[in-house]
Parts: structure tokens; sequence; C-alpha cells
């Protein structure tokens, strides 16, 4: 399952080798309650068809139709701001006082464009450079972590896996968990030692490792950009390495298993490994949100909703109260 970068890309391609004339629309900025975070992009041909977002629906429409009446058919790049007026942000159904601020490159680097898709495709992380006064693009090589850069001139940003994930054991959680996390940037690693499992391992774009799980948590080197999720079952494995990964930087460390067995697990790892009470309470075990999944797909959306949850620093338990406080926010139900 591709991310939005793989598929913004990988439609600029196809539509470049048709013949097709297009665009790359940017957010850049945004002010109030915007409907998608600054770093946004989406790809618009010159017959109306898009791929990506910068919005939820009504700034596309009026960027089609400046695109179908050629406003973007020039080679330079330009600046277009949305919802600057009360009236403005009604019209292109923006939260009161909501802008955002778009660049638009009316003619892409199609030789830049390809050496993105080549370095992402390889799991690398891409930072892209564009300079509006001199309709310049640069790619050079990305960090996790580094934020998005615009001063009214030159924007920066990050595209590919700007995060990590180890999963120990290539059972089906992991089949169906792996696509998932892809899907929402991460560069996804495989861990197994058993060979039963590790050799029927296919799922494309992950990186399966040899060796011990603990080993590999080491080798890693996990930062705070990283995940690790134990799916084993197994304590000869899973216990070990989450020794490791609870003493390291990574922003959330699961194990699958039981609120019972998973009390004995903290048991183990407080009186084995001497781990700190502080080190034991990053544990999220049983891991996943409590949301009544029993199969494997349904799993696997738990833990990646609880995942996401800790990643942008809320408590799943406070989610309502956090939209009730924004009651512009996006959201199901």
């Amino acid at each position: 399952m591709d991310n939005l970068d793989t598929q913004v890309l990988a439609a600029a391609q196809r539509w470049a080798a048709a013949g097709h004339r297009f665009a790359l629309v940017t957010v850049a900025r945004t002010w109030g309650s915007a409907p998608r975070p600054p770093g946004a992009w989406m790809a618009l041909r010159d017959d109306g068809l898009v791929q990506g977002s910068v919005s939820g629906g009504c700034i596309e429409d009026d960027l089609i139709y400046r695109m179908r009446a050629g406003e973007f058919s020039g080679s330079g790049m330009q600046l277009v701001r949305y919802g600057v007026t009360q009236d403005e942000a009604h019209r292109f159904g923006l939260p009161c006082g909501g802008t955002l601020e778009l660049v638009i490159e009316e003619a892409p680097d199609l030789g830049a464009l390809a050496h993105m898709a080549e370095r992402i495709a390889a799991g690398q992380l891409v930072q892209r450079r564009l300079v509006l006064s001199l309709g310049r693009v640069e790619i050079d090589g990305g960090r996790a972590g580094n934020a998005l850069v615009w001063d009214g001139e030159t924007l920066l940003t990050q595209h590919g896996p700007a995060w990590r994930l180890l999963l120990v054991g290539a059972g089906q959680i992991s089949r169906f968990l792996a696509p998932m996390a892809q899907a929402l940037g991460y560069q996804v690693f495989i861990c197994d030692p058993r060979e039963e499992y590790a050799r029927e391992w296919d799922v494309p774009g992950t990186t399966l490792l040899a060796g011990m799980p603990d080993d590999v948590v080491l080798e890693l080197r996990l930062d705070p950009h990283s995940a690790v999720v134990a799916l084993t079952h197994d304590p000869k494995l899973d216990d070990m390495m989450l020794l490791e990964a609870l003493k390291s930087p990574a922003f959330y460390v699961g194990a699958l298993g039981s609120a019972v067995n998973n009390g004995k697990r903290r048991e183990r790892l407080r009186e084995y490994f001497d781990l700190s009470q502080a080190e034991l309470e990053r544990l999220h075990g049983p891991v996943g949100l409590p949301i009544g999944s029993r199969t494997p797909p349904e799993i696997a959306v738990s833990i990646l909703a609880e995942m996401t949850a800790v990643k942008n620093a809320v408590n799943p338990r406070t989610v309502g109260m956090a939209m009730e406080a924004d009651p512009y926010a996006c959201r199901v139900g």
C-alpha cells in the first residue's frame, strides 16, 4: 500500500509519459483550523484529474477550474491564498478565519521528480527545496524530524518514510499491519528468527532482518521516530527485545497478549532485567486501542490507531474532548 508521496509521484510520472501537462500544488502555510497540514500536496492534470489533496475538496474544485481555464499553463511558480476573508473561507468550505497558502509549480522538473521517486522507493527520506523567484527545485537527503520551512520565498518539505516500525514476528497480524503502516509513512522492518515464519514473508516494500530481535533493536539504533511491536507470543523472543526497546528513545513499544499475560511480562521484566517503573510504563500491552478487535486486520487497525495517537501526543481517552474543543476539526461520526 503506497503512501501519499508515492501516489502523487507515480501519478505525475504516468501523466508526463502520456504527454499531459500538470502542476504540483503544496500547502506552504495555514492559519486557523485548516483541512490539511503544511506539506500536504497534490498533482493537478491539465484536464482536471487530481492525485493527493490540499483541502477537503472545495479548494481542489477551484484549482481544477483554474487549471482548465489555463491559469497554470506557464513554466514558473506562484503563490496562491485561499480563505483570506470570512466570505472566501465560507465559499471554499474552510472554517471561519481559516487560511491556506499554496505554492503552485506550473511545470515541475520531471528529472527531480524521478530522482525523488527512486530515493523514496529505496526507503530514503528526501528533502525538496523550492525557490519561487528562481523557479528552481533542489533534491537532497532528508532527516527524520526535520520540520517544514517556509519564509515566503523558499519552501523546504520532507518526503518519504519519516517513521520506522519494527515488527517482531512474521505472522498474520504483521501481514496486515505492515502495508497499513507503509501507507502512514513508515519504513517497515520485520524480524523473526523462526524459519518457518520468516521464509514465507513476502510483503512488498518491507525489509526482513536476520538475527535475534534484541540484537536487531540495537542494530537499528532506534530513535524518537521509531516504533516496535512484539507479535510472537513467545517470551524467549519478546522479553529480551522489549528490554532493549524500552530503554531506547523509541516513541512506541507494544506487545501482543492479554492483560494477564502482559502483567506477567511486566513482572518478569522488573524481576529479571531490572527495568525501572518509568521504563515499564512505556510498554503498551495489551497492544492497541480496545476496539473489540478479534481478527488480524482488526488488531492491526487497533495497533496503528494507538501508535498514531501516541505519535501525535494525543491521549486516546481524551480524543472526544479534544474534538469538542475544536468544532471545526474534520472527523467521522
